[in-house]
């Protein structure tokens, strides 16, 4: 399609944008004759990101920022070979880390351009670049290894022989100067020395700083760039047997991009797949947050990966790889072992604000009694580049010394893609087996664990989550896709169970796997860990919701054709029959609730319903409760509601006063204290701003006292009872809730709606309850967890917001108060305050 454009005259120095677009060029060259016998590169530098492609498939990814920024036409310039060539040269007009306006993380700038630089043809002199990578790491080594050491001196004094020896007029010294450092790099370890396990990576988040479209090309760019490396560096074995570069990828959601939009990358990545050389780790869809997706979705996460790994590669993952995350939840190893995985490998606990993780390879011990074993590389990074300094960091910073004696080290430049290069290769190679550096080779996420395995007999346990201290405010930013998530969790699941019944019980109907399958891989993939988690920009934010919207209608499609074939004869209107109303239950218990339905003149009528297990009832006469619901407004203005199982008296304010459990007369709320309060909290982070709520917040505290509407009286009682009131929440924004009490309903229900325009605030409601306990209990995948309500110590306090899904609890014994919610994440318990994030 772009072959066929017609194109006009370019130069250096011109611009191109704006922000997001793509410019196609044509670059006609011809090599001259008198270079024979030479290296010939293609230079192109751009503030944007390219491709070059070349007869029809891409063949190279160029980005300044990721050190790649030319294209080699030929190693030596042979007569046989082809002097006049045209390529093309595909431009994004965004960086490596999308267009931020002024700092990276920064809304992007719509009207950004980028600027051509440099399109050269060149002749590259190897021998030069061999002497740089050589003395770049004596001089390394020089200035690293320490005054105490004996390898730093001889280090300085063969950089400085070499400098001695070579005429740089004159190629015909570089030999000699390359033999010296030869010397130096040739003199062996011990048998004792540390084993570094060196892994090419090319991290690439699905949707960051930049849309999902241009993930898929930056997969393309940084893949094809991994695999032309592969083509020349079949001989880096090192240590090992394992050929060429390893790098590692662990997103199905992005090899299922390059299939589709890149078949003949594709293919050639399957050889490289076959050969052993490309890893698929990691086993997920996507890289999905550690913390907020429903234990369903982490399974369809594992599911999902897994089999598309298989039926495309043959094989399952056996290494779970989540480097990036922030947070990892305490059913993750229990969920691993379902899922045939057994290794776990991240590093984002390096990020830790307050206390510094105690381990570096240790077991792993979920909720169950599970345990995998984890590994954090110890140079606290997944996108290293090969020098002597982080081969150092790498065996200082190993926390596990004495224990093991192998570690993992992930090279290439990574987030926006980009991959590793053949400087780190080249450079790596040279410390290969260098005395008074650790050893190191090029290896595999298998051999790596393998013999961790094997010296696992003194490793330590963690028990838990592990938590990171950062990055708080992603379990709360972006509230349209937090509720989004749940929602369509909810959706596909009742969907599911319709399905399955009306296929047990019908012939006929066909269960929609397909349709399912595609609705759960949109899930799947706003799961993300800078989507769902709302640290991602604004287009990002709008696909998301789009993908939510797109599953809500599917779906209500999708349960709709369900029930027909489910309930086809309960549905068939019959001859003089009462009008009723068909209720299911897709939950695994009996309900007794409260339900509005449609009346006969179309007005919305209260019925009780009690509906079996994943079962259905007929509504037909109203059901009149033994104890119906009583409102009573107070000569103060305040509402007290009574309804046989709980009693309750709310303040003008809409503030919970009292909540008493009526068989046993216990109150919840402390005397003196009000529930439901509003609080405002000043956010303002040190730096990561869509990600971070930081400690200090929590002394900005406001109490929401602005009233705007009073609380009055909505339902009377008899079924329902419901009051409503209205506030304003800083200098613009308003709140209204109504709170609702049900008929033989054991709890208060909040309808809450915000109208937001506030700007680096928090709002928090909170529930100060009267009841005293070290721990609050909180709800995760398929389980609970509990975590302290005092702050004793720095793990303590580093939690003071933590993220939970449906429910958080405070017991103690015979008595507890809960705060549930349908859409909500973010929470905290300290004391006897439990507290939402909204």
């Amino acid at each position: 399609e772009a072959v066929v454009q017609e194109f006009r005259p370019t130069q250096v120095g011109e611009s191109f944008g704006p922000t997001w677009e793509t410019c196609w060029f044509k670059v006609e060259l011809s090599i001259p004759l008198a270079w024979a016998g030479r290296e010939v590169h293609f230079v192109w530098e751009s503030d944007g990101e390219g491709m070059v492609w070349r007869d029809a498939q891409p063949v190279q990814g160029l980005t300044k920022e990721g050190e790649k920024t030319s294209y080699i036409l030929t190693r030596s310039l042979k007569e046989s070979e082809p002097h006049s060539l045209t390529l093309y040269v595909e431009l994004a007009c965004n960086g490596l880390f999308g267009a931020g306006k002024g700092i990276m993380i920064a809304p992007p700038d719509p009207d950004r351009r980028v600027t051509l630089s440099k399109a050269e043809l060149v002749v590259f002199n190897r021998d030069v670049y061999e002497l740089l990578v050589d003395l770049e790491i004596l001089l390394d080594m020089a200035q690293l290894l320490g005054e105490e050491n004996q390898r730093s001196f001889q280090a300085l004094y063969t950089a400085n022989q070499m400098v001695n020896v070579c005429d740089v007029t004159d190629p015909s010294t570089f030999p000699a100067a390359r033999d010296l450092a030869a010397a130096i790099f040739s003199q062996r370890n011990g048998e004792s020395q540390h084993t570094i396990h060196a892994m090419g990576h090319c991290h690439i988040d699905s949707a960051w700083l930049w849309p999902y479209e241009e993930t898929i090309r930056k997969c393309a760019r940084s893949w094809v760039t991994v695999v032309h490396l592969m083509e020349h560096n079949p001989e880096l074995t090192f240590a090992c047997s394992q050929l060429g570069l390893i790098p590692v990828l662990w997103q199905a959601q992005q090899f299922e991009w390059v299939r589709s939009w890149y078949p003949g990358l594709y293919a050639r990545i399957q050889d490289f797949v076959a050969k052993g050389q490309f890893i698929p780790v990691g086993g997920t869809w996507v890289e999905m947050d550690g913390n907020l997706p429903s234990g369903e979705s982490m399974v369809r996460q594992f599911l999902q990966g897994q089999r598309f790994f298989q039926e495309q590669f043959g094989r399952i993952c056996s290494e779970f790889w989540l480097p990036d995350t922030f947070g990892y939840s305490a059913q993750l190893p229990q969920l691993m072992h379902g899922c045939g995985i057994r290794r776990f490998l991240t590093q984002k606990l390096s990020w830790n604000l307050v206390n510094s993780f105690p381990h570096h390879t240790f077991f792993w011990e979920g909720i169950d009694g599970s345990r995998v074993l984890t590994h954090f590389p110890p140079g606290d990074s997944y996108g290293m580049h090969g020098r002597v300094e982080e081969m150092l960091k790498t065996l200082k910073n190993n926390k596990d010394k004495g224990r093991v004696n192998h570690s993992a080290f992930l090279f290439g430049f990574g987030d926006g893609g980009g991959g590793p290069t053949q400087k780190m290769l080249d450079s790596m190679k040279r410390m290969s087996n260098t005395d008074g550096l650790p050893r190191v080779q090029i290896s595999t996420p298998d051999q790596l664990f393998s013999v961790l395995e094997k010296e696992s007999s003194q490793l330590c346990t963690w028990v838990g989550e592990l938590f990171l201290e950062l990055h708080n405010g992603t379990y709360t930013t972006q509230a349209q896709i937090k509720k989004g998530n749940r929602e369509c969790e909810r959706i596909l699941h009742d969907v599911e169970v319709l399905s399955t019944l009306a296929v047990a019980q019908d012939s006929v109907f066909q269960y929609p796997a397909s349709q399912l399958q595609r609705l759960w891989r949109l899930l799947l993939l706003n799961q993300f860990h800078d989507v769902l988690p709302g640290s991602c920009i604004q287009l990002v934010v709008e696909d998301a919701l789009q993908y939510y919207t797109e599953i809500r209608r599917a779906g209500a499609q999708l349960q709709e054709e369900a029930v027909q074939s489910l309930c086809r004869d309960l549905l068939q209107p019959k001859a003089r029959s009462t009008q009723s109303t068909l209720v299911l239950n897709t939950l695994p218990w009996e309900r007794t609730e409260v339900i509005s339905r449609p009346g006969p003149d179309g007005t919305e009528t209260l019925a009780v319903v009690t509906v079996p297990s994943v079962g259905y009832a007929l509504v037909q006469e109203p059901f009149v409760p033994p104890q119906p619901v009583a409102v009573r407004k107070q000569e103060d203005g305040s509402i007290t509601m009574e309804n046989g199982v709980i009693a309750v008296c709310l303040d003008t304010m809409g503030h919970l006063t009292s909540l008493r459990l009526l068989d046993s007369g216990r109150e919840s709320v402390p005397d003196g204290s009000y529930a439901n309060q509003f609080a405002l909290f000043d956010d303002v982070p040190l730096y990561w701003d869509a990600w971070d709520v930081m400690d200090y917040h929590l002394e900005t505290r406001k109490p929401v006292t602005t009233l705007l509407k009073p609380l009055e009286i909505i339902l009377a009682g008899g079924l329902r009872g419901s009051v409503r009131f209205s506030l304003q929440v800083g200098k613009s924004s308003t709140l209204t809730q109504e709170i609702i009490l049900d008929a033989m309903c054991p709890y208060l229900r909040f309808l809450t709606q915000v109208e937001w325009k506030e700007a680096h605030k928090f709002l928090k409601v909170e529930f100060p309850v009267q009841v005293r306990s070290t721990n609050a209990t909180y709800e995760i995948q398929f389980g609970h967890l509990q975590r302290p309500t005092h702050w004793n110590t720095s793990w303590d306090w580093a939690r003071f917001e933590v993220w939970a899904h449906k429910w958080l609890d405070l017991s103690e014994h015979g008595f507890g108060v809960a705060l549930l919610n349908d859409c909500k994440y973010g929470a905290s318990a300290h004391r006897n305050i439990l507290s939402l994030s909204l």
